[in-house]
């Protein structure tokens, strides 16, 4: 079964370049004017009427909300990671202040953790679990979620240690489809779709 993924549109915290982790930051007047031009292209999902999750935080709900999703049910397991003491934080700010200790964290890879936080190895375990429940629906799935769950989720598809660098770059704005099997096993099948339609040149007639 194929499960698309999306990231939230910006905060203000995105734009401050600030750790959001479980903070229930809203969208900014940027983010919400992204989302209402977010569409999702022809032929991202399977055939079939479309299930909409989200995140319960609302940047997600609200991302959700403007790009119309119908009815869309909060799932726990699509939350962002905890950051634990360094939510708040610019990642300049926690590099200065605690260098040592983020060093040592940025070493372990999968298993990174702030200080009263959660590893991406974590994220990874409630979303492949969450994963292999839904598949069992059988119907198209769009999850509206987090960087740092669409992070742990290419891991799990890719082997990626989150030591090395990340086998591609999740753009921003885009739509990623993963298929997943009976187990919760999941694969890449093409990622960074554009959500936002081209902006139309000058002088041309709109479509």
């Amino acid at each position: 079964m194929i499960v698309a993924f999306l990231r939230h549109a910006a905060t203000a915290w995105n734009d401050e370049g600030r750790m959001q982790g479980r903070r229930d930051v809203p969208l900014s007047d940027r983010g919400r004017e992204q989302a209402r031009r977010w569409r999702l292209p022809p032929g991202s999902t399977d055939n079939g009427a479309v299930r909409w999750v989200t995140s319960p935080l609302v940047r997600a709900r609200e991302t959700a909300a403007l790009i119309g999703a119908a009815r869309p049910a909060c799932v726990d397991a699509l939350i962002e990671m905890d950051w634990g003491g360094w939510e708040g934080r610019r990642l300049d700010e926690i590099e200065t202040l605690h260098a040592a200790e983020y060093a040592r964290q940025r070493a372990r890879g999968l298993d990174f953790r702030p200080p009263g936080g959660e590893s991406p190895r974590e994220v990874q375990r409630r979303l492949l679990q969450w994963l292999a429940q839904a598949v069992a629906e059988n119907a198209p799935v769009v999850a509206v979620t987090h960087l740092g769950v669409l992070r742990a989720l290419l891991a799990a598809a890719t082997g990626w240690d989150m030591v090395a660098k990340p086998p591609l770059k999740l753009a921003p704005e885009s739509l990623h489809r993963f298929d997943v099997d009976a187990r919760g096993g999941v694969a890449i099948v093409e990622c960074n779709i554009p959500l936002a339609a081209p902006a139309p040149v000058a002088g041309e007639r709109p479509v």
